[in-house]
């Protein structure tokens, strides 16, 4: 792959407006043996290589070094999730222990000229709250508001951007549809009421942090799931309306749900009515998380042969990342944020092309794209991949615990540094181009 495209590589630059830095999840990184709806899932033998996130980077007790390295590499933004189940082990119990652990870690990345990007919900929810069903209930809604509250509260000082949820039609579908997430359900009725539920707790939640914040100025938005649905066949009507249908089921009708409060399929009615949800703004960037693209035959997603894949078999298109900010800034003029962007890559072998293709996009496309996290800063416990999925800058040996700047960080440090890539720098990490 790398030698039919590096001859192609040529040095760009980089908007000055727009930041560089990388994601990631607490229980993907942290460790934590706190009940959560994944360590159950994990403790049930459902993850593909039999590994937990009981320990994983062991990044709760090792954020010191971990932010050493984001320095060293000269990040100027970094995306970090609060683990609800440390913040609210039991309904209604607060840990303020825990909340003073994220207030260290955020002032010692401030301390390093770190800009932070908090999410609240990434996937996880307390076993207490999966085990009332999580936000199949109404109630949710205002159990998760509570939450947000406490945590928005208490940070208030240090934060100044929020996420209210990681990639609500992701969890969903896994989750409530094809059942290979927790909580293992099959069930479209349950699809929807999480839909619903999530949307309305977005809302409140983007109107209770502005409240909080009241005349201080803050940011507010979801991190949405965005991939290319395409037909296989370009000449097959029945392609091209699953297409179509994918792409408006999966993401487009949920992002303007979230955006403007406009209910679409499949969400309830009822709910939206109840809770006096009416047409209005509720974001203030939109967070975009691309990966993929999807080849659609009939009802079937299915990938395109004879491209380039990455270890998990998702095609690498980074023209998509185009496709998908363009579309975006067009319907909604809000800032953008690349909230997630990155590639499996166990051997290291192409994630530098891969950063290379997709900032080449974003510095081509000139629009108002503010933020790049990379995903992810380090190897993690990737959902049920388990920690054989890797994604990070940063190697890790999980026996050790040892980290490694990877080549792929390496040069993406060098793209922070000088706002680009130059000739030097395609000399230096491409050099078989």
């Amino acid at each position: 792959m790398i030698e039919k495209h590096t001859k192609k590589l040529e040095p760009f630059s980089l908007p000055a407006s727009l930041l560089l830095g990388a994601a990631t999840a607490a229980t993907q990184i942290e460790g934590s043996s706190i009940p959560n709806s994944w360590l159950d899932w994990a403790e049930q033998g459902k993850i593909k290589d039999g590994t937990s996130p009981l320990i994983s980077a062991d990044h709760w007790n090792r954020y010191e070094e971990d932010i050493a390295l984001m320095a060293k590499m000269g990040m100027s933004i970094y995306r970090l999730g609060i683990e609800w189940s440390r913040i609210e082990p039991e309904d209604g119990v607060f840990d303020a222990s825990a909340i003073e652990h994220y207030r260290r870690l955020i002032k010692l990345l401030q301390k390093n000229k770190i800009q932070v990007l908090v999410t609240l919900h990434h996937f996880t929810n307390p076993l207490w709250f999966e085990k009332m069903a999580a936000f199949e209930e109404e109630k949710s809604i205002d159990i998760f508001l509570r939450f947000v509250t406490y945590v928005v509260e208490s940070l208030k000082d240090l934060v100044d951007e929020w996420i209210s949820f990681n990639e609500i039609n992701v969890y969903a579908v896994n989750g409530y549809f094809f059942g290979i997430w927790p909580p293992g359900k099959k069930n479209f009725s349950s699809l929807q009421k999480v839909y619903t539920h999530m949307t309305i707790s977005h809302i409140k939640s983007y109107e209770k942090i502005h409240r909080i914040y009241g005349e201080k100025p803050v940011r507010v938005g979801l991190a949405h799931h965005y991939r290319i649905f395409d037909a296989y066949h370009w000449w097959n009507p029945f392609h091209h309306l699953s297409a179509f249908l994918y792409d408006a089921l999966f993401q487009k009708g949920l992002t303007k749900s979230c955006a403007t409060g406009r209910r679409t399929f499949p969400m309830q009615k009822k709910a939206f009515k109840k809770h006096g949800i009416k047409k209005g703004n509720y974001h203030d960037f939109l967070g975009i998380n691309y990966y993929t693209r999807d080849a659609v035959r009939f009802f079937k997603q299915d990938i395109f042969p004879r491209k380039d894949y990455n270890d998990l078999g998702w095609e690498i298109y980074p023209k998509g990342l185009g496709i998908i900010c363009k579309g975006l800034y067009k319907k909604y003029k809000k800032p953008l944020y690349i909230t997630e962007n990155g590639t499996c890559d166990a051997k290291d072998q192409f994630r530098s092309l891969y950063i290379y293709e997709h900032l080449k996009v974003v510095s081509d496309l000139g629009l108002p794209i503010e933020r790049y996290y990379h995903w992810s800063f380090m190897d993690n416990f990737e959902w049920l991949e388990g920690e054989s999925g890797k994604f990070g800058l940063v190697e890790i040996d999980y026996k050790s615990q040892k980290r490694t700047l990877r080549k792929s960080a390496q040069f993406y440090a060098s793209i922070i540094k000088e706002r680009g890539v130059s000739k030097e720098s395609l000399s230096t990490f491409f050099p078989e181009r």
